[in-house]
């Protein structure tokens, strides 16, 4: 059975922690594990030993201190403390890694450097898996030297702040003079403490390329069958009315540049009508010319009867709705 013995020093300790983080949850969070950072992070939890050491379970403390190689990837070094005692002071004698009477207190130092990878860094809870190497050092001795340690764990950060968190960790330390593990001697701990990171660089928001503007959006009326003379690429008095507020337009906006298209209805042959909507289309920049427009902002493109806005199912017939909506010219921006 495992035993627990809280003292009430620790349970004052972990008040506090329970406190400050309570008390800092409120605060706005930006979560986030920086690339280039520093943490620090002082911890309290509770040790649990292997029967075979015969060592009264009890509290650890102590602090870490880490680097953020990456977002996912970092490196931190740990110290761990441990004021234990024999727990069944009624053995007596000598036995290698097991602690008797009479013997009494025991305290432990544990020291390692650990490799960590963060799940998810970018999300408010961190999780994350750490494994590394170190050593313990006993007093009252349990070797001549100190003892090779090897850890693993998980745990999770909890982001209550830009540069703080809320952390817990579940460890395994093993103790063993031999590697692999022979003699070897599992402590597990649960701690939680608070980590305060230092400088990094925190993921910005995609900068906009050299030389962008904000677009501005150019609507541009369209001119339609009515806006010219019946069969011919002459521009009636509806239609300049519509250029003349085009050009307005596109006087208020100088680095506009467009494409002015043609396009005509089904009938007729497709021959005829490819030049009938050549000619309208030029006829309008013309028009736009003459209005002030710079030349160079201007191009023209007829289509004839290849792209029609609508089907029309009797091509003949030249007033349905279908035809007069194909029969139009389209200014197309290609430069804003």
């Amino acid at each position: 059975m495992i035993k627990i013995y809280f003292t009430v020093p620790v349970i004052k300790t972990m008040t506090l922690v329970l406190f400050a983080i309570v008390f800092l949850l409120p605060l706005s969070a930006r979560s986030e594990i920086k690339k280039g950072s520093f943490e620090v992070s002082p911890f309290v939890g509770y040790n649990f030993f292997e029967n075979a050491q015969n060592l009264k379970d009890h509290p650890v403390y102590g602090g870490r201190l880490g680097y953020n190689y990456t977002k996912n990837f970092g490196i931190e070094v740990a110290l761990e403390f441990i004021k234990s005692a024999v727990d069944d002071t009624s053995i007596t004698g000598a036995r290698e890694g097991q602690f008797r009477s009479p013997v009494d207190a025991v305290n432990l130092t544990f020291y390692h450097i650990d490799a960590v990878y963060h799940f998810m860094p970018d999300s408010k809870v961190t999780p994350f898996v750490v494994a590394g190497f170190g050593g313990a050092h006993y007093s009252t001795d349990i070797s001549n030297h100190d003892m090779s340690t090897f850890d693993f764990g998980v745990g999770a950060k909890y982001r209550v702040a830009d540069n703080i968190a809320f952390r817990i960790d579940l460890r395994d330390n093993i103790v063993t003079e031999v590697f692999p593990f022979e003699h070897a001697y599992h402590n597990i701990h649960a701690s939680a403490g608070i980590v305060f990171a230092f400088g990094g660089k925190a993921k910005s928001a995609p900068a906009p390329s050299v030389g962008s503007e904000p677009k501005a959006m150019v609507t541009l009326v369209v001119l339609e069958d009515n806006h010219f003379e019946f069969d011919k690429s002459a521009i009636t008095r509806e239609g300049e009315a519509i250029l003349d507020q085009n050009i307005r337009i596109l006087n208020e906006n100088p680095k506009v540049k467009i494409r002015i298209a043609g396009y005509t209805s089904a009938h007729g042959t497709a021959d005829y009508n490819q030049k009938l909507s050549e000619r309208r289309a030029e006829a309008v920049r013309d028009y736009l010319i003459k209005g002030g427009i710079a030349p160079g902002r201007l191009t023209t493109i007829g289509y004839g009867k290849t792209r029609p806005a609508e089907y029309e199912p009797i091509p003949e017939n030249i007033y349905s709705k279908e035809a007069k909506a194909n029969m139009r010219v389209l200014f197309e921006v290609i430069v804003k």
